[in-house]
Protein backbone atom coordinates (compact mmCIF):
# COMPACT_ATOMS: atom_id res chain seq x y z
CA UNK A 1 0.00 0.00 0.00
CA UNK A 2 1.34 3.28 -0.71
CA UNK A 3 2.74 5.50 1.86
CA UNK A 4 0.30 8.57 2.98
CA UNK A 5 1.00 11.24 5.25
CA UNK A 6 -1.10 13.39 7.61
CA UNK A 7 -1.03 17.30 7.59
CA UNK A 8 -3.09 19.40 9.84
CA UNK A 9 -2.65 22.90 8.71
CA UNK A 10 -3.60 25.04 11.83
CA UNK A 11 -3.95 29.29 11.44
CA UNK A 12 -3.84 31.24 14.70
CA UNK A 13 -5.17 34.38 12.97
CA UNK A 14 -8.75 33.81 11.81
CA UNK A 15 -11.14 36.65 11.36
CA UNK A 16 -14.11 34.87 13.37
CA UNK A 17 -12.07 33.11 16.02
CA UNK A 18 -9.16 34.43 16.79
CA UNK A 19 -6.77 31.53 18.57
CA UNK A 20 -9.53 28.52 17.58
CA UNK A 21 -6.48 25.95 17.34
CA UNK A 22 -5.94 26.38 21.27
CA UNK A 23 -9.48 27.27 22.02
CA UNK A 24 -10.31 24.04 24.57
CA UNK A 25 -13.09 21.42 24.30
CA UNK A 26 -13.86 19.60 27.67
CA UNK A 27 -10.18 20.50 29.03
CA UNK A 28 -8.09 19.84 26.01
CA UNK A 29 -7.39 21.54 22.95
CA UNK A 30 -8.83 21.80 19.81
CA UNK A 31 -5.48 21.02 18.05
CA UNK A 32 -4.22 18.31 20.06
CA UNK A 33 -8.23 16.68 19.84
CA UNK A 34 -7.92 16.27 15.60
CA UNK A 35 -4.52 15.53 16.17
CA UNK A 36 -5.27 12.42 18.83
CA UNK A 37 -8.06 11.20 16.32
CA UNK A 38 -5.78 11.19 12.71
CA UNK A 39 -3.11 9.33 14.73
CA UNK A 40 -5.67 6.59 14.98
CA UNK A 41 -6.19 6.17 11.32
CA UNK A 42 -4.77 2.69 10.41
CA UNK A 43 -3.55 4.14 7.08
CA UNK A 44 -1.42 7.18 7.92
CA UNK A 45 2.26 6.41 8.65
CA UNK A 46 2.63 9.79 9.93
CA UNK A 47 0.23 13.28 11.54
CA UNK A 48 1.93 16.79 11.66
CA UNK A 49 0.68 20.07 11.96
CA UNK A 50 1.69 22.87 9.70
CA UNK A 51 1.27 26.23 11.45
CA UNK A 52 2.79 29.93 10.88
CA UNK A 53 2.60 30.49 14.66
CA UNK A 54 4.85 30.15 17.45
CA UNK A 55 2.02 29.91 20.21
CA UNK A 56 0.68 26.51 18.43
CA UNK A 57 4.34 25.24 17.94
CA UNK A 58 4.52 25.61 21.44
CA UNK A 59 1.04 24.49 22.53
CA UNK A 60 2.16 21.04 19.91
CA UNK A 61 6.42 20.86 21.52
CA UNK A 62 4.38 20.90 25.46
CA UNK A 63 1.92 18.02 24.33
CA UNK A 64 4.35 16.08 22.14
CA UNK A 65 2.42 16.69 18.79
CA UNK A 66 5.19 16.96 15.59
CA UNK A 67 4.61 20.39 14.35
CA UNK A 68 6.01 22.47 11.22
CA UNK A 69 6.88 26.04 11.01
CA UNK A 70 5.98 27.34 8.06
CA UNK A 71 5.67 30.83 6.15
CA UNK A 72 3.08 33.51 7.18
CA UNK A 73 2.43 34.17 3.23
CA UNK A 74 0.24 31.31 2.50
CA UNK A 75 -3.40 32.00 1.33
CA UNK A 76 -4.65 28.80 2.45
CA UNK A 77 -4.40 25.71 4.34
CA UNK A 78 -3.88 23.78 1.39
CA UNK A 79 -0.38 25.81 0.56
CA UNK A 80 0.51 25.32 4.15
CA UNK A 81 0.39 21.62 3.63
CA UNK A 82 2.21 21.69 0.71
CA UNK A 83 4.96 23.50 1.88
CA UNK A 84 5.80 20.66 5.03
CA UNK A 85 4.71 17.80 2.32
CA UNK A 86 8.00 18.88 -0.03
CA UNK A 87 10.02 17.53 2.98
CA UNK A 88 7.97 14.27 3.48
CA UNK A 89 8.66 11.00 1.36
CA UNK A 90 5.10 10.10 1.90
CA UNK A 91 3.66 9.23 -1.93
CA UNK A 92 0.23 10.58 -0.58
CA UNK A 93 -0.89 13.64 1.51
CA UNK A 94 -3.92 13.60 3.25
CA UNK A 95 -4.94 17.44 4.71
CA UNK A 96 -7.04 17.40 7.56
CA UNK A 97 -9.05 20.33 8.46
CA UNK A 98 -7.54 21.52 12.00
CA UNK A 99 -11.28 22.64 13.07
CA UNK A 100 -12.91 19.16 12.99
CA UNK A 101 -12.75 17.82 16.22
CA UNK A 102 -15.11 15.02 16.13
CA UNK A 103 -13.64 13.58 12.79
CA UNK A 104 -13.51 9.72 12.84
CA UNK A 105 -10.37 8.06 11.50
CA UNK A 106 -12.63 5.91 9.40
CA UNK A 107 -12.72 8.63 7.24
CA UNK A 108 -9.39 9.19 6.94
CA UNK A 109 -8.77 5.53 6.29
CA UNK A 110 -11.38 5.63 3.24
CA UNK A 111 -9.30 8.18 1.48
CA UNK A 112 -5.93 7.08 1.49
CA UNK A 113 -7.94 3.33 0.28
CA UNK A 114 -9.38 5.33 -2.74
CA UNK A 115 -6.30 6.94 -3.74
CA UNK A 116 -4.36 3.47 -3.63
CA UNK A 117 -5.80 4.17 -7.78
CA UNK A 118 -2.76 5.88 -9.46
CA UNK A 119 -5.25 7.61 -11.81
CA UNK A 120 -6.89 9.97 -8.85
CA UNK A 121 -4.67 12.44 -8.07
CA UNK A 122 -7.48 14.40 -5.31
CA UNK A 123 -10.25 12.96 -3.28
CA UNK A 124 -12.62 14.52 -0.86
CA UNK A 125 -15.47 13.19 1.44
CA UNK A 126 -19.09 13.79 0.71
CA UNK A 127 -21.96 12.10 3.38
CA UNK A 128 -26.06 12.21 2.77
CA UNK A 129 -28.16 14.93 4.53
CA UNK A 130 -31.78 14.80 5.02
CA UNK A 131 -32.49 18.01 6.77
CA UNK A 132 -34.00 20.81 4.54
CA UNK A 133 -32.41 23.63 6.74
CA UNK A 134 -29.09 22.38 6.15
CA UNK A 135 -30.07 22.04 1.92
CA UNK A 136 -31.07 25.73 2.66
CA UNK A 137 -27.84 26.61 4.74
CA UNK A 138 -24.88 28.31 2.84
CA UNK A 139 -22.61 27.35 5.18
CA UNK A 140 -23.15 23.45 4.30
CA UNK A 141 -21.31 23.00 1.15
CA UNK A 142 -23.12 20.54 -1.26
CA UNK A 143 -21.67 18.51 -4.17
CA UNK A 144 -23.10 16.60 -6.76
CA UNK A 145 -21.28 13.67 -8.46
CA UNK A 146 -21.63 11.61 -11.59
CA UNK A 147 -21.92 7.59 -11.65
CA UNK A 148 -18.30 6.94 -10.77
CA UNK A 149 -18.19 9.46 -7.73
CA UNK A 150 -16.33 11.87 -9.33
CA UNK A 151 -17.41 15.64 -8.28
CA UNK A 152 -19.43 17.80 -10.83
CA UNK A 153 -20.01 20.61 -8.95
CA UNK A 154 -19.45 22.22 -5.52
CA UNK A 155 -21.83 24.97 -4.09
CA UNK A 156 -23.02 26.74 -1.09
CA UNK A 157 -26.49 27.17 -2.75
CA UNK A 158 -29.01 24.01 -2.92
CA UNK A 159 -27.98 21.87 -5.42
CA UNK A 160 -29.71 19.37 -7.20
CA UNK A 161 -32.54 22.27 -7.06
CA UNK A 162 -34.78 19.29 -5.61
CA UNK A 163 -33.11 16.64 -3.03
CA UNK A 164 -36.36 14.46 -1.82
CA UNK A 165 -33.90 11.81 -0.62
CA UNK A 166 -31.60 14.18 0.79
CA UNK A 167 -28.54 16.01 -0.92
CA UNK A 168 -24.92 14.96 -0.39
CA UNK A 169 -23.16 17.55 1.75
CA UNK A 170 -19.11 18.55 1.30
CA UNK A 171 -16.45 17.13 4.18
CA UNK A 172 -13.68 19.33 3.26
CA UNK A 173 -10.90 16.74 4.28
CA UNK A 174 -8.70 16.31 1.29
CA UNK A 175 -6.86 13.62 -0.34
CA UNK A 176 -3.69 14.19 -2.83
CA UNK A 177 -1.34 12.39 -4.89
CA UNK A 178 1.79 14.54 -3.44
CA UNK A 179 3.17 16.16 -7.03
CA UNK A 180 -0.57 17.10 -7.84
CA UNK A 181 -0.53 18.70 -4.58
CA UNK A 182 2.30 20.45 -5.97
CA UNK A 183 0.63 21.43 -9.00
CA UNK A 184 -2.50 22.43 -7.63
CA UNK A 185 -1.37 25.15 -5.38
CA UNK A 186 0.74 26.47 -8.69
CA UNK A 187 -2.37 27.19 -10.43
CA UNK A 188 -3.89 30.45 -9.57
CA UNK A 189 -7.36 31.04 -8.27
CA UNK A 190 -10.48 29.94 -10.24
CA UNK A 191 -13.18 32.56 -11.74
CA UNK A 192 -15.86 30.17 -9.89
CA UNK A 193 -13.68 29.07 -7.21
CA UNK A 194 -13.75 33.08 -6.05
CA UNK A 195 -17.43 33.10 -6.58
CA UNK A 196 -18.44 30.17 -4.42
CA UNK A 197 -15.32 30.74 -2.18
CA UNK A 198 -14.65 26.97 -2.38
CA UNK A 199 -10.71 26.52 -3.21
CA UNK A 200 -11.51 22.82 -4.53
CA UNK A 201 -13.51 24.11 -7.92
CA UNK A 202 -9.67 25.23 -9.12
CA UNK A 203 -9.13 21.47 -10.16
CA UNK A 204 -12.18 20.99 -11.75
CA UNK A 205 -12.15 24.64 -13.34
CA UNK A 206 -9.03 23.12 -14.59
CA UNK A 207 -10.05 19.67 -15.58
CA UNK A 208 -8.66 17.59 -13.20
CA UNK A 209 -11.50 14.68 -11.03
CA UNK A 210 -12.17 15.17 -7.51
CA UNK A 211 -13.46 11.62 -6.31
CA UNK A 212 -15.52 11.80 -3.67
CA UNK A 213 -16.02 8.93 -1.26
CA UNK A 214 -19.43 8.41 0.52
CA UNK A 215 -19.22 7.93 4.28
CA UNK A 216 -21.98 7.32 6.97
CA UNK A 217 -19.52 9.65 9.13
CA UNK A 218 -20.61 13.20 9.88
CA UNK A 219 -18.62 15.89 11.61
CA UNK A 220 -18.86 19.19 13.26
CA UNK A 221 -16.88 21.97 12.49
CA UNK A 222 -15.82 25.10 14.41
CA UNK A 223 -16.32 28.25 13.02
CA UNK A 224 -16.96 30.33 16.14
CA UNK A 225 -16.43 30.07 19.83
CA UNK A 226 -20.47 29.10 19.96
CA UNK A 227 -19.88 26.27 17.71
CA UNK A 228 -17.59 24.95 20.81
CA UNK A 229 -21.17 24.50 23.05
CA UNK A 230 -22.61 22.06 20.46
CA UNK A 231 -19.43 20.08 20.22
CA UNK A 232 -18.76 19.60 23.52
CA UNK A 233 -22.86 18.79 24.02
CA UNK A 234 -22.02 16.00 21.38
CA UNK A 235 -19.44 14.36 23.11
CA UNK A 236 -21.71 14.62 26.18
CA UNK A 237 -24.07 12.60 24.44
CA UNK A 238 -21.67 10.01 22.73
CA UNK A 239 -19.10 9.57 25.68
CA UNK A 240 -15.96 12.21 25.82
CA UNK A 241 -13.52 10.29 24.36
Amino acid sequence: MEKAAGIIPARYASSRFPGKPLATILGKTMISMVYERARRSRLLSEVLVATDDERIMKACADLGIPARMTSPDHNSGTERAAEVARGLAAGLIINIQGDEPVLDPGMIDALVEELQDPSILMASLMTRVKDQAAFEDLNRVKVVVDKDRNALYFSRTPIPCRAPDGFLQHIGIYGFRREFLFRFCALPPSELEKAERLEQLRALENGVGIRMVETRYSTLSVDTPRDIIEVERYLREKGHD
